[in-house]
């Protein structure tokens, strides 16, 4: 159950067999959240992080007029909240946006990792870092890009970051996001989220049905979307 988080964090670096041993070890029994349960809430101090291993979560803010913004999507694979061994008080809340499997690792085991095992350290300090270049873009995207440029750039986010886990069929994956979770994503309407992907759907660039996604031109959707996926640091070497 932990090949997803092998294979993410084999895309940056290679892991030994020893320390694939250390991270099975680190994490506890599993627990399963239905759509709409917060894997994290808001305000928690959680001894432990989790790392989701099925479903699509979403870290999120509610401001009090009862506007939500949607702030990062997790991916299976993800630790949801590594920052929070070292935060402690969860500043946002973190839903489950599909059925979603999770698995737990102390925080007490995670500090027993960062004491004797360096190289291990260095890869999970990099999945937090990745996260903050996945929030860089985000922000860039909501501030600058056209909308129908920010959701080209978000499709082939996904469509990159799912296809490390083996959650990509040729050129389709499963987005179970309604209309209106999407407009949360992107800070829209859904009215205006409707003529967003009207618009790149007759550019002919992605279909969406039935919550799966079929990119039928990558190329032109990254150019709609200038994506560069060197924010992803894909390329495997030592770190």
């Amino acid at each position: 159950m932990l090949e997803s988080l092998f294979l993410q964090l084999e895309q940056h670096d290679c892991l030994s067999e020893a320390e694939k041993v250390i991270l099975t070890d680190a994490v506890s029994a599993g627990r399963s959240f239905a759509v709409g349960q917060d894997l994290v809430a808001a305000g928690s101090r959680p001894t432990y992080s989790t790392l989701l291993v099925e479903g699509l979560a979403a870290r999120y803010k509610v401001l009090e007029d009862g506007g939500r913004q949607f702030t990062a999507l997790q991916v299976p694979g993800d630790f949801v909240d590594l920052h929070a061994f070292l935060l402690k008080t969860m500043d946002h809340g973190i839903t489950a946006l599909s059925p979603c499997r999770v698995f737990f690792a102390e925080h007490s085991r995670l500090r027993t990792i960062t004491e004797n095992a360096p190289h291990l350290t260095r890869m999970l300090w990099l999945d937090t870092l990745v996260d903050g270049a996945i929030h860089r873009e985000w922000i860039v995207a909501m501030g600058r890009r056209s909308k129908t440029s920010h959701l080209a750039h978000l499709v082939c986010e996904l469509f990159v970051r799912l296809r490390v886990v083996n959650l990509t069929k040729n050129m389709s994956f499963h987005l179970p996001l309604s209309q209106a979770e999407m407009a949360d994503v992107l800070g829209l309407s859904v009215v205006h989220m409707n003529r967003v992907i009207a618009a790149l759907r007759r550019a002919g660039v992605f279909t969406w049905v039935n919550h799966t996604v079929t990119i039928s031109d990558w190329e032109q959707l990254v150019e709609i979307a200038e994506f560069d996926p060197t924010y992803l640091s894909m390329n495997r070497e030592p770190r």
